[in-house]
């Protein structure tokens, strides 16, 4: 079950339940009108989410309402927002002011450099503490807003990064105010909105152009006017209201009948306002037509408005009082069992886990912690396990704890439960209110809880918190709750931090709270007197002897008082109003000698004292008791009790009165009984024969009544005898029963404890299958051959590309890796490779080819587990075959780059002739001594270089040249671009394919020394 907070009006005295604390009530704040205020935070790409919101607002018409712009400011520039807000809107828009009173149909926005609250009607500015980063004035800004105007209260979350503003939207829910968050799909930044939409609280998800028309449509609902505090929550019919509880608990599996019915009208009322529903049996009609709309009426009734340390002074006590007597005289390593109900999302719970964790760093000592956290929310369920919480939780956990028991997780934006912390929760789904309870607990936490149910409940659960606590338990309630009238079972260590100590119940053996976890064989019945309780046991079962006792006593009903030494009355039977009567003075505890009436108060205390000093029973016959006017003869007398019970240290007596007989008081009157000589002697010497015989048959009856009264005696005592050993037997089984009706108790106990675990560890496996399967299709899909090998070089696991290089199959696990035959080409020594980097930690990276030509990458690295622990290493190959194989192109390709630049750089004339005398090539000391540009010379032949005379012969010359069958250098002749001819030296050479195929010659030309004149 959740716990929530409720601040609605008190109801009047008498209609509230027994466990709630009044003086922790708190009036709400009044300040001259009351009018909607909605509070509006942004952060990053907030300056467009603010235009588009106030573009929403009627143009026409005021809306009745006040709007406060908190954004997150550059401390040392002048902010623009002011001016920019009064564009969008017809409003007057204002930059707080220190103090400035917040007006309707206004907008005032937060200047630089502050922070700001709201309280009695005013914008306070507050000079930031926190370093720049750090601070959260949307958080602020709400949480004051909540506490002044309650439901009244409407916040908006609208884009930007970190999660500034989710704390604030927990304390407007808490009040009963009203949030809306800015749909991820439309924020430039969605951080903001996102973390206040996982609190599970935001009533909608819309675009800042549609959010206007909604807020108005609330208010006008549930506001009578706008310039009205909010209307009366209407009476909900009782069978309204069932029909309500029957379909949550038909959906969800919970009954909230036994609810508060204050508590569920608000939250209904709240519903149908955001439905813009008027009746209440046209909203009755929407929840069976939708159930979406059941789970969110589920949700709303159990909003887990908690943070860490709530009410820091109450942890302090907790820690300094509580936490060392939770671990008082155990021996080390034994069990702390806590329970935490009512858990939410776990920040209450955690709390608790830190204090101890602290206190064992402490005193360095070692106990096993078992903190189990319950509660019926299976969302918040989830929250408490991941342990993942906003950054906004620095407002309520210290630096110091935040370093010591939280992980910074996606750039400071979330804190993450540390692994020691989280390993001492186990967190399950529990309706305590059906459910068995935890047993044998050290501590219970239910804070918060008891003031949102009924009193009938309340006074259920404090007897069942007794019974699940082992002697010398913790009880840690909430600042508004009490133990009502169960001080018999709890006495205060703290009353103002709500921390009590179990007592030992010495007058009930079972509470009646447990028979609904039991069979309806044996139930508990509370007697009129709240601290006996009697067992009825079946009446086929029941023992002769029994039902002979429970007739007697209805045929022959004498008056009978239990006590202790001291006189004080312990149990009542019969009607004893003629022999007692109260006391006059303040009514406490019942003491029999002072109740006494007139005629017995002193014979009552002597036979008392008698009976205290001797141990035997004492009796006091025909003592006369002064009853309403007139004296009345009764016989007293005093039975010491033997009470075979641990819980009965003290000695009891049983006090019985009953009437004296009317021939016993002849008798008494005449100082005492009459006997047959004193009748016979009386008749002097007129008796005669008959006389005489008729006293012989009376003697010798009286022999043979003695006779029979001593047999019968004898009877009676053989009777008696077997009467006990029956007692006795009885007895045994009695017991027998009550050590396996215990024993059954603490088996539900247990069983829902492991169930619990089971479920825990189910969670925690169909995580770790998660994990494996992902990590597995990591793997395989990235194609990296992969093998894990062990400290004993043993392989652990490989991946299927592993085995294109390693001959491995699956019953290779748990070989050694040297027992496997590889497939790489050259390489030996990866044994010792594998050693050389267990020793050094050092990673090793080579080249290695396998027999099918392909290249790899090996990698050795040492494998590290979470808590820095080498395990063995991780054996890398990533194919690198395509990359030797662009390696070996780019150096042919730079070789030809190369010589290309040879011939770009040379100073003789270098060109490329096809077989024809078609110019290929061309370089650039051609076109300097030949004048043709390189597009040119593409398009020419040789012949058009050659003067007239040589034409017809020099190709050929060439080509011998090339051959080699003309020496070299050949002298010949060529004509430039001007026509002129030049004198030049030239070489050649054939130009082949790899097949041997010539397909041009390579022609080198450098001209003579000598001028050419004509």
């Amino acid at each position: 079950m959740t716990k929530k907070k409720d601040t609605a009006n008190p109801s009047p005295r008498k209609d509230r339940p027994a466990l709630i604390d009044e003086t922790k009530t708190k009036p709400k704040k009044k300040f001259g009108t009351i009018f909607p205020i909605v509070g509006i935070g942004a952060s990053a790409g907030g300056l467009a989410a603010f235009e588009s919101f106030f573009s929403g607002m009627p143009a026409d018409v005021d809306p009745g309402m006040s709007f406060v712009l908190v954004q997150h400011l550059a401390p040392d520039h002048k902010s623009l927002l002011t001016e920019i807000i009064s564009r969008s809107t017809r409003m007057k828009v204002f930059e707080v002011e220190d103090g400035m009173e917040v007006l309707p149909n206004c907008a005032y926005i937060i200047p630089p450099n502050r922070d700001m609250t709201f309280l009695d009607g005013r914008l306070q500015l507050i000079e930031p503490v926190a370093p720049r980063g750090h601070r959260l004035p949307i958080d602020s800004f709400f949480k004051s807003l909540a506490q002044s105007l309650h439901e009244s209260a409407i916040g908006i979350v609208l884009s930007g990064t970190g999660s500034d503003g989710t704390l604030g939207v927990r304390s407007i829910k808490e009040e009963g105010g009203m949030v809306i968050a800015q749909s991820p799909s439309s924020s430039e930044y969605n951080g903001m909105p996102l973390s206040a939409i996982a609190t599970g609280l935001v009533d909608y998800e819309l675009s800042p152009s549609e959010m206007p028309a909604h807020i108005i449509a609330y208010v006008s609902h549930v506001f009578s006017s706008p310039l009205q505090k909010p209307a009366t929550p209407k009476h909900i019919a009782e069978n309204s209201l069932q029909k309500i509880c029957a379909l949550l608990r038909a959906q969800t599996g919970h009954d909230f009948s036994m609810y508060k019915p204050s508590t569920i009208h608000r939250r209904i009322e709240r519903r149908m306002a955001i439905h813009q529903i008027a009746m209440v049996d046209a909203y009755i009609q929407y929840l069976e037509q939708a159930p979406a709309e059941v789970e969110a009426l589920f949700r709303d009734l159990l909003i887990g408005v908690t943070n860490f340390f709530r009410d820091p002074e109450v942890f302090n006590t907790f820690e300094k009082e509580v936490v060392p007597k939770l671990f008082a005289g155990k021996s080390e390593g034994s069990p702390i069992r806590i329970w935490s109900t009512g858990c939410s999302t776990g920040e209450e719970a955690y709390s608790i886990a830190i204090l101890l964790q602290e206190y064992l760093e402490k005193t360095k000592q070692h106990f096993m912690v078992q903190i189990f956290a319950t509660d019926i929310n299976s969302k918040a369920i989830a929250t408490a396990r991941s342990g993942r919480y906003p950054a906004s939780i620095v407002d309520d956990v210290t630096p110091e704890r935040i370093s010591r028991f939280f992980a910074i997780e996606d750039e400071g934006s979330v804190y993450r439960i540390r692994k020691k912390i989280r390993n001492m929760l186990i967190f399950s789904e529990q309706d305590m209110i059906k459910d068995p309870p935890f047993s044998k607990l050290d501590c219970i936490a239910c804070r918060n809880l008891l003031i949102y149910i009924g009193g009938a409940l309340q006074k259920k659960l404090i007897p069942l918190f007794h019974y699940a606590l082992r002697p010398g338990g913790v009880l840690f309630l909430g600042t508004s709750e009490t133990v009502g009238d169960f001080g018999d079972l709890f006495t205060a260590i703290d009353r103002n931090s709500k921390l009590y100590l179990r007592k030992e119940n010495l007058n009930s053996r079972l509470p009646s709270t447990i028979d609904r976890f039991l069979p309806p064989l044996l139930q508990v019945e509370s007697s009129p007197h709240r601290h006996v309780s009697v067992k009825r046991i079946n009446p086929v079962q029941q023992p002769l002897r029994e039902l002979t006792e429970q007739t007697l006593l209805k045929q022959f009903v004498t008056a009978g008082v239990l006590v202790n030494a001291h006189g004080d009355i312990l149990y009542l039977h019969g009607r004893t109003g003629q022999y007692l009567e109260p006391a006059q003075g303040v009514s406490g505890i019942n003491n029999i000698i002072k109740m006494a009436r007139e005629g017995l108060h002193r014979e009552l205390s002597t036979a008392l004292h008698k009976a205290q000093s001797s141990s035997e029973i004492v009796r006091s016959l025909a003592l006369r008791v002064k009853t309403n006017g007139h004296f009345t003869s009764v016989d007293l007398t005093i039975c010491p009790v033997t009470a075979n019970h641990a819980e009965f240290a003290d000695q009891l007596y049983l006090v019985i009165l009953k009437p004296t007989s009317q021939f016993e008081c002849e008798l008494m009157q005449k100082n005492g009984p009459l006997g047959v000589d004193e009748v016979v002697g009386g008749s002097g010497k007129e008796e005669n024969m008959d006389v005489a015989t008729l006293r012989q048959e009376l003697l010798a009856k009286d022999e043979y009544l003695k006779s029979t009264i001593e047999e019968l005696e004898t009877s009676n005592e053989e009777l008696k005898s077997s009467n006990e050993e029956m007692q006795s037997i009885n007895e045994e089984l009695q017991s027998s029963n009550e050590e396996l009706e215990t024993s059954k108790e603490e088996l539900q106990s247990v069983n829902e404890e492991l169930t619990t675990v089971n479920t825990e560890l189910q969670n925690k496996l169909i995580d770790l299958s998660q994990a494996n399967n992902d990590m597995s299709n990591l793997l395989s899909g990235t194609g990296i051959a992969t093998i894990f090998v062990d400290n004993r070089l043993c392989i652990m696991r490989f991946t299927p590309a592993a085995t294109r290089i390693i001959n491995l199959i699956p019953v290779d696990i748990g070989r050694p890796v040297g027992h496997i035959v590889s497939k790489m080409v050259g390489y030996d020594s990866l044994i010792i490779d594998v050693q050389s980097v267990l020793e050094t930690l050092l990673p090793k990276e080579l080249e290695v080819q396998t027999t099918e030509g392909k290249w790899y990458t090996m990698r050795i690295q040492p494998y590290r587990t979470i808590e820095n622990v080498i395990e063995g290493v991780v054996i890398t190959f990533v194919d690198i075959t395509e990359m030797k194989k662009s390696r070996e192109l780019l150096q042919d390709a730079y070789d030809q780059l190369r010589l290309a630049g040879i011939a770009r750089d040379s100073q003789d004339a270098i060109t490329v002739l096809n077989t024809d005398g078609d110019i290929l090539a061309w370089n650039p000391s051609a076109q300097r001594i030949f004048g043709w540009t390189e597009k040119e010379a593409l398009t020419m032949n040789i012949q058009d270089m050659l003067p007239k005379d040589i034409q017809a012969q020099e190709l050929e010359k060439i080509r011998l040249v090339a051959a080699g069958d003309i020496p070299v250098p050949y002298e010949t002749s060529r004509k430039n671009k001007e026509g002129q001819t030049l004198p030049v030296w030239l070489t050649a050479s054939f130009l082949a394919d790899d097949a041997g195929h010539v397909y041009a010659m390579a022609v080198t030309q450098r001209t003579t020394m000598r001028k050419d004149n004509t």
